[in-house]
C-alpha cells in the first residue's frame, strides 16, 4: 500500500478571530494598548502592534480598574490598581469555568485570543462521537485542556510550572471537571514527550503552545528557535494511526504562521490530511478593528 501524500498546505493565511464574550472583551485598543474587560474588572495593558489611535475618549481609559506599566520588553513590569483587587475572580467560557489572576507578567491567567482555538477544539471533539486522546504541552493554567476534557477527551495536561498546575487543578474544580479523565504533570515537555515516545504512547490529538523562552522544573532551558523541530518531530511520531489534529501556537515576534506550517509539513510528511495556518486575533466589541497577537498552524486529517 502506498504511503499517504504529505499534508496540503492552505494557500492562504487564516485569521482565527475571537469575539467578545460574556466574561471577556476588547473594548478598545490604540496607542501601544489594549483596553479589556475581564468579568468585573476594565484592564489597560500594553500591546506594541496596536499602532492607531484609540476609538474612546481617554476619559474611558483612565476609568480603567487596573493598569500594567511594563519595566521592559519581556513581559515583566507591575499593576497599578484603582482600588484593591480579589485576588481571584471567577470567569467563564461555555462549560469551561476558570479564576482570573493579575499576574506579574502582564497576562490574567489565561490568553482570550486563544478562545478561537478553543472554539475549534470543542466543536471538532464534539463532531466525532470517538473518544480521543489528548497530550496538551505547555497548558499552563489548563484552559485548553478542560475545553477538550468537556468535550469528552481524555486529556494529559503538562507543564514546568508547578503554581500553574495548582492553578489548573483548581480551574478543574471550578468547572465541575476534577473527576474527568486528566492526568496533570509538572515537567519539562521535552522530557516527557521523549519518554512518551519510548513507551510507544499514542494519542490522537496534541496541542502545542511553547513559550520564546522558558526554564523547566529541573532548570532545563527552552528556546523556541532551536528546540521546536525536534520536540514536533517527537510529537508527530506520538499520534495514532488515524489522529485527528496537531495545533501549534507561537507568539514570538519572529516567526510566521507560514514558516511553522512548513515545519509541521515536514514533520507530518507521510500523514495526508490538511494545514492551516495564519494568526489568532483579539476582535473589539463594537467594531470591526482586530489586534493580531499569536501565530498558529494546524494539521487535521479533515
Amino acid at each position: 500500500m502506498p504511503s499517504p501524500p504529505a499534508p496540503a498546505v492552505a494557500e492562504t493565511p487564516l485569521v482565527m478571530r475571537t469575539q467578545a464574550w460574556k466574561d471577556y472583551g476588547l473594548i478598545d485598543s490604540g496607542n501601544g494598548r489594549k483596553l479589556e474587560r475581564y468579568g468585573p474588572y476594565r484592564v489597560v495593558r500594553p500591546e506594541p502592534q496596536c499602532l492607531w489611535r484609540p476609538r474612546l475618549d481617554q476619559a474611558v481609559w483612565d476609568a480603567a480598574d487596573a493598569v500594567f506599566d511594563p519595566s521592559d520588553e519581556d513581559e515583566a513590569g507591575r499593576w497599578r490598581f484603582s482600588a484593591a483587587p480579589k485576588e481571584t475572580w471567577p470567569l467563564s467560557w461555555r462549560d469551561v469555568k476558570f479564576k482570573g489572576r493579575f499576574t506579574a507578567f502582564r497576562h490574567l491567567a489565561f490568553f482570550p485570543e486563544q478562545a478561537a482555538n478553543w472554539t475549534w477544539l470543542d466543536e471538532t471533539l464534539r463532531a466525532d462521537a470517538a473518544p480521543k486522546r489528548v497530550l496538551n504541552l505547555f497548558g499552563y493554567t489548563g484552559v485548553a485542556s478542560l475545553v477538550c476534557a468537556a468535550a469528552g477527551a481524555s486529556v494529559t495536561h503538562v507543564d514546568a510550572s508547578k503554581k500553574a498546575i495548582g492553578w489548573a487543578r483548581e480551574n478543574a474544580e471550578l468547572s465541575g471537571l476534577a473527576e474527568k479523565p486528566v492526568r496533570w504533570i509538572c515537567e519539562d515537555a521535552r522530557r516527557y514527550v521523549a519518554r512518551e515516545v519510548r513507551r510507544g504512547a499514542k494519542y490522537d490529538g496534541i496541542i502545542l503552545d511553547p513559550p520564546k523562552y522558558g526554564r523547566g522544573p529541573n532548570a532545563e532551558v527552552w528556546r523556541l528557535f532551536d528546540d521546536l523541530p525536534a520536540l514536533l518531530a517527537d510529537c508527530a511520531s506520538l499520534l495514532g494511526e488515524q489522529p485527528s489534529f496537531l495545533i501549534l501556537n507561537a507568539y514570538a515576534e519572529r516567526i510566521s504562521g507560514l514558516s511553522m506550517a512548513g515545519l509541521m509539513r515536514q514533520a507530518m510528511a507521510d500523514r495526508g490530511g490538511r494545514i492551516d495556518w495564519g494568526e489568532l486575533a483579539l476582535m473589539e466589541e463594537t467594531s470591526d478593528r482586530g489586534v493580531g497577537l499569536s501565530f498558529f498552524a494546524r494539521w487535521s486529517n479533515r
